[in-house]
């Protein structure tokens, strides 16, 4: 079971150095296209910010990772916040933080502590849950099976990402890979497409 730990919902934190904040941001994510959604939210809301630095890391095996200093010096941000989420062992999140420049440059050093505490603190008030790798399904049945599918979709740890329902109806579905059972009971009055 490809079970692994990541964080619930956003935990935000604040460093403060010099004049310049930092304000740091942990939110769940499972994909890189989610992540850039993330971070270009983030530049609309605090578009006065001066750098948004960040790391990622996905997939239970986490080996799909990346550090941005976002023009800050090499290695002076995006790697300190990578290190973060390596240090509390997550993957399947973004770790962000924004820097508001205060005047006065604090070094490389003085970078490397600011952005490591803001990402540290950002992960320290989130929740950090143990979670699995999903796989999503298309599901298509007729309308009079709906009951009997739904039945089974709730009582199986399922999300439901998308759903049409009509004279066929059709449920986009995401559920844990050691739910094996559920495609099983579905496949009786359903059928079922692998999307990934």
């Amino acid at each position: 079971m490809s079970v692994f730990k990541t964080v619930k919902k956003v935990g935000e934190g604040l460093y403060k150095e010099k004049g310049s904040k930092f304000l740091g941001f942990a939110f769940p994510c499972s994909s890189e296209e989610e992540a850039k959604n993330k971070l270009i939210q983030l530049r609309k809301e605090h578009h006065l910010a001066v750098h948004v630095c960040y790391a990622f890391r996905f997939g239970a095996d986490k080996k799909q990772y990346r550090a941005s200093d976002d023009g800050e010096p090499s290695n002076s941000a995006g790697p300190p916040i990578l290190g973060q989420i390596q240090s509390f062992d997550l993957t399947n999140v973004i770790v962000a933080v924004i820097r508001y420049y205060g005047g006065i440059n604090l070094g490389v050093g003085g970078l490397i502590n600011a952005y490591r505490t803001a990402a540290k603190e950002a992960i320290e008030n989130s929740i950090i849950i143990d979670d699995e790798d999903k796989r999503q399904i298309l599901v298509s049945f007729a309308y009079s099976q709906m009951p009997a599918v739904m039945k089974i979709v709730k009582g199986n740890n399922c999300h439901v990402l998308e759903k049409e329902f009509s004279e066929d109806c059709h449920l986009k579905l995401s559920y844990p890979l050691s739910n094996r059972s559920l495609l099983n009971e579905l496949q009786i009055m359903a059928q079922i497409h692998s999307i990934d």
